[in-house]
């Protein structure tokens, strides 16, 4: 499966997109009076970052793909265990934010576990960990920081909800565990130094519900 070369992008222009948006997002979040057209603006927001790291990928072929769809999928289905059982993650539901739902699950939410966990992969990758596991085990920890992020901006603007209005400790155990299982699919597929794109993806990541979080505390 090969990508038509005019479809790709450089990672200098994935960058520019990532950060401006991000810095847009930030500045329409923050603002009480632009923040409900921002937050309906999510979902679209992270199908842009799909695209734009998708197009940034060097080797686009099907261990790509395959990994992509496994992601997506497998981020679909523990979401829908944790929804609905509550054995993964805690007892918590969905609000509108992340968009159109199946099953309850915002189908968002596979885009985020494989940008999430492929950017991760990614920075390990260009680390000096040079075995496998420590660098699962270094991604896997690092995701869950983000997590701890994310928790206060999710559930002050609807992305969900926790019952009783607690994070339980049992979060970030599955977090911990779940990214470790994809982090470990990344590695198995083998994929070779990317470009920078996906590494800056994570660290804006970080900026932005980091910032987030403290301009719209209370």
């Amino acid at each position: 499966m090969e990508r038509p070369k005019d479809l790709s992008i450089t990672p200098r222009t994935a960058i520019i997109i990532i950060i401006l948006f991000h810095a847009v997002g930030l500045v329409g979040t923050s603002l009480a009076i632009s923040r409900p057209l921002f937050l309906q603006l999510v979902p679209w927001h992270l199908l842009l970052m799909l695209l734009v790291i998708v197009l940034a990928h060097k080797n686009f072929n099907k261990p790509f793909v395959t990994f992509l769809a496994i992601v997506f999928v497998s981020g679909i289905a523990v979401e829908w265990i944790g929804v609905h059982t509550g054995w993964l993650f805690g007892n918590y539901a969905y609000g509108a934010t992340l968009g159109t739902k199946i099953f309850d699950i915002p189908l968002t939410i596979g885009v985020n576990w494989f940008l999430l966990v492929y950017a991760t992969g990614v920075i390990m990758q260009r680390s000096r960990l040079k075995s496998i596991f420590p660098r699962i085990i270094a991604g896997a920890l690092i995701l869950v920081i983000l997590d701890v992020l994310i928790e206060p901006v999710a559930i002050r603007f609807d992305y969900w909800h926790w019952v009783g209005g607690v994070i339980p400790t049992k979060n970030y155990i599955c977090w911990f565990l779940v990214s470790a299982v994809l982090l470990f699919v990344f590695e198995k597929f083998n994929f070779k130094k990317q470009s920078i794109a996906a590494p800056v993806l994570l660290i804006t990541e970080f900026v932005f519900f980091g910032i987030l979080m403290v301009l719209t505390k209370g």
